[in-house]
């Protein structure tokens, strides 16, 4: 399988080295606007180096393309992809707004090539155990989970998350993850009340999910955090609680309620968060769909759901009203 990559900074180095672990694929062509990315790429893949995305997808050989560019330009370069009959592996958010995802979807299903989005919290070990234990019904009938993504502010080192036009802010490119974890796990969202603060170096979202299971979520994102990055997640239910904190030597824990006879109130049972990078489990997973022609963990299709409800949450902040979401629609259309 040969591959191309356009986006040489932090997630397109990501992306290239889970392809150079993943046996049969060969990176081709590495494309980007700054030299100095460029000419790095091309040394550590090997790949020959284009400063014309067009030209890479003409002369490289390509079969399938890593989107690795910032939000506001993952349309554009996967429709064009995508009408050179390539298939598409583009980072989360699909797009900014639900119009640009539905053509993304629509233009990659009339050139019969694949679309794969970015939603990595699907292949960490961690969120796959709670989504499984949850599946399981390990604990019981879920009641309300908690969910944070904390960090410094990206646009420090690359301005352009600071731009809203070009990144989405913190609510869809952090809090996306959470919102495409949730909704994995906990099924349709009913409804989304948001509120969001901006001030200076801080860009800090929380919203409250209501599930059509009547489940409720509280999801925090926070852009300026002065501390290091963390994720943690607390999903109670009506026979047990599970958690997991980044900031926790464990990365993960499980309590049930105690039988009768038990010393205490909990029983704790700690996870291992395995050693393979996600985004390797990732890549390796949309290549393996691409050759066996099967459905992915998390399909295109779920990224807009991700996106609808990230819009949501950023309107009911503008708003200060719930927003309420139709989850009787069909499909994005083909």
């Amino acid at each position: 399988m040969k591959v191309a990559i356009v986006g040489c900074g932090g997630l397109g180095n990501v992306h290239a080295g889970a392809y150079s672990k993943i046996p049969g694929v060969t990176i081709v062509g590495v494309c980007d606007i700054d030299a100095n990315h460029l000419s790095k790429m091309a040394q550590r893949t090997g790949a020959k180096a284009y400063e014309s995305f067009d030209e890479m997808l003409e002369q490289s050989g390509c079969e399938v393309v890593s989107v690795t560019l910032p939000s506001h330009l993952h349309k554009p370069f996967s429709i064009k992809a995508a009408q050179a009959g390539k298939h598409v592996i583009c980072e989360k958010p699909i797009a900014l707004n639900l119009e640009d995802a539905a053509e993304m979807i629509r233009v990659c299903e009339e050139n019969g090539v694949r679309l794969f989005i970015g939603h990595v919290v699907r292949f960490f070990p961690e969120y796959v155990q709670m989504k499984n234990k949850i599946a399981q019904g390990a604990l019981g009938r879920i009641g309300v989970a908690h969910l944070k993504r904390i960090g410094g502010h990206p646009g420090e080192r690359r301005p352009w998350f600071k731009d809203e036009e070009k990144s989405g802010g913190v609510v869809l490119d952090l809090m996306v993850h959470d919102l495409d974890f949730l909704r994995w796990s906990l099924g349709e969202v009913r409804s989304v009340y948001g509120l969001r603060k901006l001030e200076g170096n801080v860009d800090y979202a929380a919203a409250t999910l209501v599930f059509e299971s009547g489940a409720v979520a509280n999801v925090e994102a926070h852009w300026g955090y002065q501390g290091p990055f963390t994720t943690a997640a607390e999903i109670a239910g009506s026979e047990g609680l599970i958690r997991s904190d980044s900031s926790k030597s464990v990365s993960l824990q499980i309590r049930k309620a105690a039988a009768d006879n038990a010393k205490g109130p909990f029983v704790e049972v700690p996870q291992s968060p395995g050693f393979h990078s996600p985004f390797e489990l990732e890549i390796k997973h949309y290549i393996e769909c691409i050759v066996e022609n099967k459905q992915p963990i998390v399909t295109a299709q779920d990224a807009y759901k991700a996106l609808e409800i990230g819009l949501a949450a950023l309107e009911s902040a503008r708003t200060g009203k719930a927003v309420f979401l139709n989850n009787s629609a069909q499909e994005v259309s083909r």
